[in-house]
């Protein structure tokens, strides 16, 4: 591909200044703009041939067509110039062809680097190609300064010829070695793509921002190109009338600004792209030439021109010509291949026609000095630097929507059920919805207070639904005091505890029955269901009021229940049981809490939960870790969480001091940072933080979850961006090492099955071993990259982090890699190459496909197993150790010891027992 450009731009540079040279010296510079607006004319009469030969042909029939048919049309121009044929009609066909030339061809080039090259190789690529195409004005320019003085242009165009015939072979082999290779179904899916999607150009490119703004920048480009072109074209010819010198001029300082360009090409081009990303880099053209436009209006000299020129032509075919080619690659290749021909003939050609115009009707019709023409170029450039700043989001967008129509959707949309509720309607749900409509109408009228409705929501209470009778309670309390009091006392006889329960609340809280009264009825009474609801309110209204747990003998009370339970000949019932859970935790009297403890261990999950409830409203410290340990069970990790939020912003220090001293049972700590979540304030966040330092792969990325879920909630939200930007950059340095050691660990295990070492059982359970220790590995590293883009999600849109995850995860390869373009235009430079490396390593190369520029650093099997030991949490250290025990290193003993005295309990038993098998081994 780079021969090939390298040859198509040495033609144009052998073609071009000579072709100007004789316009110019035949015509003059007066002539120009009229050459432009042929063009223009031209060029869209033959897009509309192009792109109907496009559709009926492949793309390499119609290259190689375009190819001989320039070819032929140099030599003939050879024999006309050999002859002295030339005339004025022969001078602006030819300007004509040149420019057709430079267009089609390098637009032909460049849509099939963008067939061959993925988004990830054409940003390592397209500079080093670019390297080809400048070395090729180079020498075309060079070869045209040193030939056309000495043999004339006549040699100059026919050698040219020759040249372009020699690209045909070039595209042989390209087809044979890269297209022939992409897979059936990718030729397949383009081919439907094309078939099915097809439009014209012009609508394709209305339809789309990212076209649309490129267009806008491509044509904005040429103009002030154009418009430069003209001033450098008119002082030059002022200042050398002799063709032959001004053919030499021209392709003397086309070369030096290709010199200049390859400098850049090679040196800067990546380097800016890498640091500015793709759109911003396009901002250092128009920024240059209007620093020379500045310099001009100073000092309107050649020698200025020659700045402005030079700043055009060594910027224009390096740093912003990738970036420019680079710009168009989130465009699917089908709407690609169509759009691009007809940015780069059409709007380059009609830009051209329209440069003509203004210099035509402004320029010459108001009889200005060219001078001025450096005032419109001014303005141009403003126009232009607005539309590269709009190109940036439309780029985004384009590989965001890359991404996200190639990620296959799991989960089916909920319906979004809207309910308008008026008064009609709502009286007719209560009296005969079904449970679930008058459920969701009562909690939709708990902002109101409707006096006309009170008569429908106390026949509530007569609704057969016991949770229709509790939710009516609830929504009485909205009400004057007292409502429905007699038909709430009724349910104070039902058969269900907590529809008593919550009557009994409504009597005490919402009506002027004295509270003595309510006791002393109740508190006595033969039936459980009342007795226990009322023991219960007692305990709850006793917290603020010890002098009324006295009156009542709250705690004798609760005393007399608790044996009468453990002496009953008969079950008895589990709700009576979680209200006496209740009760105690809400009497506050730690006597009483050996019960709660005992209920930890029931055989029914109903009064389990409500044990953990209890534990939780107690607060006791002791119930601390084994409410921590009921998180292991998803059944419980809900009520178990809400418990733990009961003791205070207190258990947020105490689960900070349990990682460090890294004690936590395996099945636990990835539901940690969850507990600590749910506060949902600033201490939460800064211990949340603090976790993400933690050594534990699992506790890191909860962490980073948890955080995100605070910020997604909409609750006050402020970290420190460069406390998290060191975060992201020690976690991508725990990802790489993962990468490392990993890599080395399948080294060890690859090299023992090579050597067939496994000669005894010793060597076999070392190798299992090995193999353990690189599955977790793999668990860490995954656990590594989750947490890294959980990150990157506080720092940046949330919507474009995840959309770039889930699209590295796609089973499409091309997926990956638009995820992996995305991120490297979207993440600041020093993120970027901390971040992207590793992850286009892991991800694509995992592949087959060795396409990054991460280097693994492959260890000895003692680095890194030392490594592992020293710096990663529990789990990973008794794997570790599983694995020393089956060496015959004896230093490691001293690495082991240590281990003796961990804090985790796992840890130490397998310090100890490693250690006694490696110790007995030893001495043998």
């Amino acid at each position: 591909m780079q021969l090939y450009i390298f040859l198509l731009i040495s033609v144009l540079l052998m073609v071009k200044p000579t072709i100007n040279a004789l316009f110019l010296s035949k015509l003059g510079a007066d002539h120009l703009p009229y050459g432009y607006i042929l063009v223009a004319i031209i060029a869209v009469i033959t897009s509309y041939f192009y792109n109907k030969a496009i559709r009926s042909y492949s793309l390499k029939r119609i290259t190689i067509s375009t190819l001989v048919f320039f070819s032929m049309s140099f030599i003939v121009l050879g024999i006309l110039m050999y002859n002295k044929a030339l005339n004025e009609w022969v001078l602006y066909t030819y300007y004509l062809s040149v420019a057709l030339f430079a267009v089609l061809v390098t637009s032909q080039f460049w849509v099939i680097a963008n067939l061959v090259f993925n988004a990830r190789e054409a940003k390592r690529l397209f500079g080093f190609i670019g390297a080809g195409a400048i070395a090729g004005g180079i020498f075309g320019g060079y070869i045209t300064s040193l030939i056309a003085p000495i043999f004339g242009n006549v040699t100059v165009i026919i050698l040219a010829a020759l040249l372009i015939l020699l690209c045909i072979p070039l595209i042989q082999v390209v087809w044979r070695l890269r297209i022939r290779k992409m897979s059936s179904y990718s030729i397949n899916q383009k081919k439907v793509a094309a078939n099915e999607t097809y439009s014209t150009p012009y609508k394709i490119i209305i339809k789309s921002k990212h076209l649309s703004y490129l267009a806008a920048i491509v044509g904005v480009g040429v103009i002030m190109a154009k418009l430069v072109d003209y001033q450098f074209s008119d002082f030059a010819n002022r200042a050398i009338p002799d063709t032959d010198e001004l053919a030499s001029f021209f392709g003397f300082w086309f070369s030096s600004f290709n010199v200049v360009a390859l400098l850049i090409q090679l040196f800067v081009t990546n380097r800016v792209l890498a640091w500015l990303g793709v759109t911003t880099s396009l901002m250092i053209l128009p920024l240059g030439i209007a620093v020379g436009c500045l310099l001009f209006l100073t000092f309107p000299e050649l020698w200025v021109l020659i700045l402005i020129k030079g700043m055009d032509g060594s910027f224009k075919q390096s740093l912003n010509k990738a970036g420019i080619e680079l710009a168009i690659l989130p465009i699917p290749l089908h709407i690609k291949s169509q759009a691009k021909s007809y940015i780069d003939v059409v709007v380059d050609s009609i830009a051209t026609g329209f440069a003509g115009l203004l210099l035509i009707f402004v320029i010459k019709k108001l009889n200005l000095s060219t001078s001025y023409i450096t005032v419109i170029i001014i303005f141009i450039l403003f126009i232009w630097m607005f539309l590269i700043y709009k190109l940036r989001e439309a780029y985004f967008e384009s590989f965001r929507n890359n991404i996200q129509s190639a990620i296959v959707q799991t989960e089916k949309p909920r319906a979004l059920i809207k309910r308008r509720i008026n008064l009609n309607t709502t009286i007719k749900i209560l009296r005969d919805g079904t449970e679930a409509e008058i459920l969701y109408t009562l909690n939709s009228l708990q902002e109101y207070q409707l006096r006309t409705l009170e008569n429908q929501i106390t026949k509530l209470l007569d609704n057969p639904s016991i949770v229709v009778k509790k939710a009516a309670i609830e929504q009485l309390y909205f009400y004057k005091k007292g409502a429905a009091v007699n038909k709430i006392e009724q349910l104070i006889f039902e058969k269900n505890d907590g529809l008593v329960y919550k009557a009994m609340e409504y009597l005490l809280h919402h009506t002027l029955i004295d509270d003595k009264q309510i006791y002393n009825k109740y508190l006595d009474h033969s039936s459980s269901y009342i007795s226990q609801a009322a023991l219960l309110c007692l305990a709850k209204e006793s917290q603020l009021n010890q002098k009324l747990a006295d009156n009542y003998n709250l705690h004798n009370r609760i005393q007399k229940q608790i044996r009468e339970l453990f002496l009953a000949e008969t079950a008895t019932r589990k709700e009576e049981i979680a209200e006496l859970l209740m009760t105690i935790a809400h009497a506050k009297e730690p006597k009483f809490y050996s019960f709660i403890a005992t209920q930890f261990y029931n055989k029914e999950p109903y009064i389990v939960g409500y044990a953990i409830k209890a534990a939780g409203i107690s607060a006791h410290e002791p119930f601390v870790d084994t409410l921590l340990n009921f998180l292991a069970e998803k059944q419980y990790r809900k009520v178990s969480t809400q418990a733990l939020r009961n003791f205070g912003v207190g258990i947020i220090t105490n689960i900070l001091k349990k990682d460090k001293s890294q004690s936590f049972d395996e099945s636990i700590k990835r539901y940690l940072p969850k507990v600590i979540e749910s506060f949902k304030n600033r201490e939460a966040i800064r211990v949340l933080m603090r976790l993400l330092n933690s050594k534990d792969f699992v506790i890191r990325l909860e962490a980073a979850k948890s955080l995100n879920n605070i910020r997604k909630n909409g609750a006050a939200f402020n970290i420190d961006q460069r406390k998290l930007t060191r975060v992201i950059l020690k976690e991508s340095s725990y990802y790489r090492n993962s990468i490392n050691t990993a890599a080395s660990i399948k080294g060890v295990i690859e090299k023992s099955g090579i050597e067939d070492i496994l000669d005894s059982d010793l060597e076999t359970d070392k190798v299992i071993a090995l193999e353990n220790l690189l599955e977790i590995l793999s668990d860490q590293l995954q656990q590594s990259l989750d947490a890294i883009f959980q990150l990157l999600s506080l720092k940046y849109d949330q919507v474009d982090i995840e959309t770039a995850y889930f699209g590295l995860q796609s089973e499409l390869r091309e997926t990956k890699i638009n995820a992996l373009e995305f991120l490297d235009n979207l993440l600041q430079s020093r993120l970027k190459n901390a971040v992207l490396p590793s992850i286009e390593h892991h991800i694509i190369d995992a592949e087959g496909n060795h396409v990054s520029d991460y280097e693994v650093k492959i260890l000895t099997e003692k680095q890194a197993l030392l490594r592992l030991l020293n710096n990663r949490g529990a789990r990973m250290k008794v794997a570790v150790v599983q694995v020393m025990q089956y060496s015959d290193d004896a230093s490691y003993t001293n690495r082991m010891i240590p281990l003796l005295k961990h804090k985790n309990q796992k840890v130490r038993i397998s310090a100890k027992n490693a250690l006694d098998e490696l110790r007995s081994r030893l001495k043998k």
